[in-house]
């Protein structure tokens, strides 16, 4: 019981953080317009707008599709992580209901978890 309470507990801390680390760097993103995500190209050709961006030489990657991609990745894995969060949640609670402890621990049996 131990063990499945602290990796749980441990699992969604990991998954709630990784959650609020992704929202953050999608905030970041689409405000600064995904310029942050070509700032190791250091040609004055890059546009404005990261969307629009053009492949030179000064940039070790291609940088044509790289906005749409970033966030394209980023939210679904956004929203898998949340529902890992919550999914470990509720495997830490479940063990506190074992153990006769929380919130619904008097109302429901071991049978009913």
């Amino acid at each position: 019981h131990w063990t499945l309470l602290s990796m749980s507990l441990l699992n969604c801390l990991l998954s709630t953080a990784c959650s609020v680390g992704l929202a953050l760097a999608i905030a970041l993103t689409i405000h600064g317009r995904g310029m942050h995500l070509v700032t190791g190209c250091n040609s004055s050709a890059l546009p404005a707008d990261a969307r629009a961006a053009i492949v030179t030489n000064d940039c070790p990657f291609n940088t044509t599709r790289i906005y749409d991609t970033a966030l394209a990745l980023w939210f679904p894995s956004m929203v898998l992580a949340a529902a890992e969060a919550v999914l470990s949640g509720r495997c830490c609670l479940s063990t506190l209901i074992f153990w006769g402890i929380g919130p619904c621990a008097r109302s429901c049996s071991k049978e009913q978890v």
